[in-house]
């Protein structure tokens, strides 16, 4: 993209600061941002968002290492960790407190989003697969995980395509330039 995506302006934000937007306004206890590229840069504009920040100094090794700095600093008491990805500033609250209801009130230790038969996120693991996801090797994610329980896995279906899009083209942040200007204020 040029430039550093999460940093990239969004409506009166940045795609970053739209996603934490949403995050904090959802039914969430705490968040966690895992920084590591540019890492001071992402820091300051993340201002000052209630939320917890971690700088992965492996970050270049990928995702699981990101995964792991970030459950350095989750708090004892929580149940479940929901992963979710800094380029996806239309997950919104009610996507995101849908799927705490539906980890709240399941039996199964994993809960996805699904849109048309595709799985994407914000993804939630039960506490119990914390050491499984401090394990994680490279960019492959909780994905190795729900492949190994499959039958742990409770899929959520949304109407949007939300949950399987994030920006990684100029065309994508082009058309959320686009759509974001026309979202109510209270998303």
């Amino acid at each position: 993209m040029g430039m550093l995506k999460q940093l990239m302006p969004l409506g009166q934000s940045t795609i970053l600061g739209q996603t934490i937007d949403n995050f904090l306004s959802s039914k969430l206890s705490e968040i966690v941002v895992v920084v590591g590229y540019k890492a001071q840069e992402v820091i300051n504009a993340i201002g000052n968002r209630q939320v917890k920040v971690v700088i992965n100094p492996d970050y270049q090794q990928g995702m699981g290492t990101s995964i792991a700095a970030g459950l350095s600093l989750i708090s004892s008491k929580v149940q479940g960790i929901m992963i979710a990805l800094a380029d996806q500033p239309f997950i919104d609250r009610q996507i995101i407190d849908i799927l705490i209801e539906a980890f709240n009130t399941g039996i199964r230790g994993i809960v996805i989003p699904v849109y048309k038969g595709r799985r994407g996120n914000p993804v939630i693991f039960n506490i119990s697969y914390k050491q499984e996801l401090l394990a994680l090797k490279a960019d492959i994610g909780g994905r190795e995980i729900i492949v190994r329980h499959p039958e742990d896995v409770t899929e959520v279906i949304f109407d949007t395509d939300d949950v399987i899009n994030d920006i990684d083209t100029e065309d994508k942040y082009d058309l959320a330039k686009d759509r974001i200007t026309k979202l109510p204020k209270d998303t």
